[in-house]
Order: structure tokens, then C-alpha cells, then sequence
């Protein structure tokens, strides 16, 4: 009786003289090399994917530095208006006919503020705090019986920064 495992020939076929013939051992090793490729496919499959998420990720990040950075660079362009505002506020006029109008500049000014505050922009503080060069530049170095050394006594330009990124570092007055 004939194994199930065992090819059978057709009654009119010959075996050929340069196949082997078809025995369980051969079929084993075709079916673990089988088994080994598909392994070798899938690893690559799998680094492949690894890559691919690595690239994506890497695409994403950039595209996030890109828009941070254009939106920084459009936002710092507006700083200087933000400056002339904060002088205008600091000497309007509180009584009398022009106190009207400065009311109305006052609320154009804080709709600007409200602008930038929501593209992310943050007022860097410091008064009283320790100076920080990374967010800072000390344009004079003073005595201070107020304030110790290596502190901020004045802002003299408010800094802004976007995120973790400075726009615009703040210009202070130090104690020494």
C-alpha cells in the first residue's frame, strides 16, 4: 500500500532520469526552505515598515519646523508695530476729546495682542528673574540696590517666542 506521502505516477508516465525523485526528506527540506524565505520576507517586510514610519515621522517634524518657522518669521515682522503700540499706550491720553480716540487705538492694540497670542506667540518675561542669554540680551550691566546681581532690573524691548523657538530676544538692563 502506498503512503499518502508518496507521489504516484500516472500508469503511462516515466520517470525522468534528472529529477530526483519525490521522497518525505525532499519535500521537508523544500518546505523548511520555503519556511526560511518566508521568515527572510517578513523581516524585511518588517524593516522596511520600520523605515518607512521612520521616514514618516521624520517628514512630519520637518513640516512642523517649516510652518513654525515661516510663522515666526511673518510674526516677528510684526513686533515692531507691537513696539510702537506698547510706547502709544504707555502716553495716551485719559481725559478729554482725545481720550476717545485712544480708547479705539486701545482696542485695535489689544485685537493685535489677541492675534498673536493665539498664533502662539508669548511675551518673554524677566524682571526680577535671574538673566537668561538665551532669551535675553543685557544691553547694560547696573547697580542695583534692588535687585541682586546677575538679575534682570528693566525690560527695555519685550521678547517674544514662539514655542521653544525665541523670535525676538528680550533687551534688558542687569544688575551687577
Amino acid at each position: 500500500m502506498e503512503s499518502e506521502n508518496t507521489p504516484t505516477l500516472a500508469p503511462d508516465a516515466e520517470p525522468t532520469g534528472d529529477a530526483p525523485p519525490l521522497t518525505l526528506e525532499t519535500l521537508q527540506k523544500e518546505l523548511d526552505a520555503a519556511k526560511a524565505k518566508a521568515a527572510e520576507n517578513l523581516e524585511g517586510w518588517q524593516r522596511e515598515r520600520a523605515t518607512f514610519a521612520n521616514y514618516k515621522r521624520r517628514v512630519e517634524k520637518e513640516q512642523a519646523e517649516t510652518y513654525q518657522s515661516a510663522t515666526s518669521r511673518v510674526l516677528a515682522r510684526y513686533l515692531d508695530v507691537m513696539d510702537d503700540f506698547d510706547r502709544a499706550m504707555q502716553d495716551r491720553p485719559t481725559a478729554g476729546p482725545e481720550a476717545k480716540w485712544a480708547e479705539g487705538v486701545s482696542l485695535v492694540y489689544r485685537k493685535l495682542q489677541n492675534i498673536l497670542e493665539a498664533e502662539g506667540l508669548v511675551a518673554i518675561e524677566g524682571v526680577g528673574q535671574e538673566f537668561d542669554p538665551n532669551q535675553q540680551e543685557a544691553i547694560t550691566h547696573e547697580e542695583s540696590a534692588e535687585h541682586p546681581a546677575g538679575h534682570v532690573i528693566a525690560i527695555v524691548r519685550k521678547g517674544y517666542k514662539l514655542g521653544e523657538k525665541i523670535v525676538r530676544a528680550a533687551l534688558v538692563r542687569v544688575a551687577r
